[in-house]
């Protein structure tokens, strides 16, 4: 019954994500289906800017909190509708909350450890405990795996709060500034006339931030590869 009780803050926050994934929450941020209601979208948050900031802000919290995969259509929402500089401080505001209540349930529900792991397992914890800020930080800063994903493992990893929230906050934050780029160059460039066409993703608006994104990506491998090339020469 205790146990039960330990996994049920977690079971609730994916089972919602779950909910959210099947009722398709995320098609309601189709950057298409974006642009075609902008008018009206740009009229509320006109009217009402702060408490659009603040449901902006509540929804990708809620995506992010209950491990939705494809959060990126959200943040990509708000580079369109906010800009790439305030929507990634708001995108950036919510992944840290998101993240953080998602990591609290997920430590609360493994528990302080007490029955000993396969050995596999702990092999995994000592390599971890090991190097833990050079691990966190590249996991955060390269997004192999899902954000909800790699949230529940930091938490079984036993990574420090203070560790789980700075890198999370620092390499979530560089992510979120390309992708908010990416959605601002998505308005600028589906807005203009003419028809939609594959030639009008080659934009520099979009395709800088991308290869921006794409560097990001493979540059801690990079340096992890020529590290080892040189302990190997030495």
């Amino acid at each position: 019954m205790t146990r039960w009780r330990a996994i049920l803050p977690l079971c609730l926050l994916l089972a919602a994500g779950a909910t959210l994934l099947a009722g398709g929450v995320l098609d309601r941020f189709d950057p298409h289906r974006l642009l075609a209601d902008e008018g009206m979208l740009r009229s509320g948050i006109a009217a009402n800017p702060v408490l659009a900031r603040f449901a902006y802000v509540g929804v990708l919290t809620l995506a992010i909190a209950t491990g939705v995969p494809g959060t990126i259509v959200i943040v990509l929402a708000g580079g369109l509708l906010f800009g790439a500089l305030e929507g990634t401080a708001l995108s950036s505001v919510a992944l840290v909350l998101g993240s953080l209540l998602l990591y609290l349930a997920s430590r609360y529900a493994f528990g302080p450890g007490g029955r000993e792991p396969p050995a596999f397992a702990r092999k995994l914890r000592e390599g971890y405990a090991a190097h833990p800020v050079t691990y966190t930080l590249a996991l955060r800063f390269v997004p192999i795996v899902p954000l909800g994903a790699m949230t529940v493992a930091l938490a079984w990893l036993r990574c420090p709060l203070w560790l789980f929230l700075g890198a999370t906050w620092l390499g979530g934050t560089v992510s979120l500034f390309v992708e908010s780029s990416v959605g601002a160059g998505l308005a600028a460039t589906l807005a203009s006339d003419g028809p939609i066409t594959a030639g009008r993703f080659l934009d520099g608006r979009i395709l800088l931030p991308l290869g921006a994104f794409a560097v990001l990506t493979i540059l801690p491998l990079a340096i992890r590869t020529i590290r080892s090339r040189l302990r190997r020469d030495d």
